[in-house]
């Protein structure tokens, strides 16, 4: 299946956060799993390393036709936009692939995601999708367009997966036993705003998140919604930046409650943790830190687009439903 640059899309649903969206079905022992890079290159070793992972699991990986290439003159994509949209395209539409996973992030979700024909792909039903970072462009776009619920998680061939046990298990518990894991959070997750908020889970790398703001199908605000936000090799001038843009905006309006990820790269903790606290103090609304996902170590698999109730005291965010279904 071709990607068709001038294809209508599915219109984008009305509400921002309201409402949860579809779940996917968990996987069972054997499911066919496609590894695709709507992103950056992907090196081959890392690659090996992670796919030997996942069967490990039992799960059977076939790799997308254009994951190991570059772009001809801009090296930070792997392959073309239009080779990306195809093989995540004709991976989903693949009546026997079961989840589609993203092989790595880095930059390039924005310049493919809207020569993806999205009328086809919700005709494909409902897949588990899981990336973080630039894949954030793409978990936006699964739950504006196909009203779909996907996994933060972590990505094939990227080096927390392949290294850290605890970031492994928790996306192959999600994966297979989604009921083991509706509490989730570090032993050093805390109050930063204290509190308690129930809403659906949105959200992701949070300079993703700005930059979407304001395109055809961006979501129009957070209101509602439970955010979790994470960010890697932003220093805290461009953080305070990024979520100045969100404030000003207006998408953080009548957001329900906040769980920060890690903040890798991004400057000492203190001086990260004092610019969250100036930004988001002032919304009025639950705020945990360290809750232990997105760049860092461990990065737990955290679901989007599902009911869950964030309290600070505990230190937790726990899904009021598994997952997946």
């Amino acid at each position: 299946m071709t990607p068709r640059p001038n294809a209508t899309p599915a219109p984008a649903t009305p509400s921002a956060c309201a409402a949860p969206l579809i779940r996917p079905a968990r996987l069972r022992p054997g499911a066919r799993v496609a590894v695709v890079a709507p992103s950056g290159p992907v090196p081959q070793d890392r690659l090996e390393a992670g796919l030997d992972i996942l069967r490990g699991w039992d799960l059977d990986p076939v790799v997308a036709p254009h994951v190991l290439e570059t772009h001809p003159w801009l090296g930070y994509l792997a392959g073309t936009d239009e080779d990306r949209a195809r093989d995540l395209q004709e991976a989903w539409c693949d009546p026997s692939v079961e989840a589609v996973l993203c092989a790595r992030g880095g930059y390039g979700v924005q310049r493919m995601v809207d020569l993806l024909d999205w009328t086809a792909m919700r005709a494909a039903g409902p897949k588990v999708f899981v990336g973080y970072s630039d894949i954030t462009a793409l978990h936006e776009a699964f739950a504006r367009r196909l009203g779909l619920a996907t996994l933060h998680g972590p990505m094939v061939a990227t080096v927390t997966f392949l290294k850290d046990a605890r970031t492994q298990e928790s996306l192959r518990a999600t994966l297979f036993e989604p009921e083991s894991v509706r509490t989730l959070g570090l032993e050093t997750a805390g109050a930063l705003v204290p509190g308690r908020a129930r809403g659906v889970t949105l959200g992701g790398c949070v300079s993703l998140l700005a930059a979407d703001v304001g395109t055809p199908y961006g979501r129009p605000s957070a209101a509602g919604g439970l955010l979790l936000i994470e960010d890697v090799g932003e220093e805290p001038y461009r953080l305070d930046r990024i979520l100045t843009q969100l404030v000003r905006s207006g998408w953080l309006d009548g957001v329900a409650g906040i769980a920060l990820g890690s903040w890798a790269g991004c400057g000492p903790y203190d001086a990260v943790r004092s610019l969250l606290l100036d930004r988001l103090g002032g919304l009025g609304v639950p705020v945990v830190e360290e809750l232990g996902f997105g760049h860092g170590e461990p990065a737990l698999t955290m679901p989007l687009g599902v009911s869950a109730v964030l309290d600070t005291e505990s230190g937790t965010l726990t899904l009021e439903v598994p997952a997946l279904s």
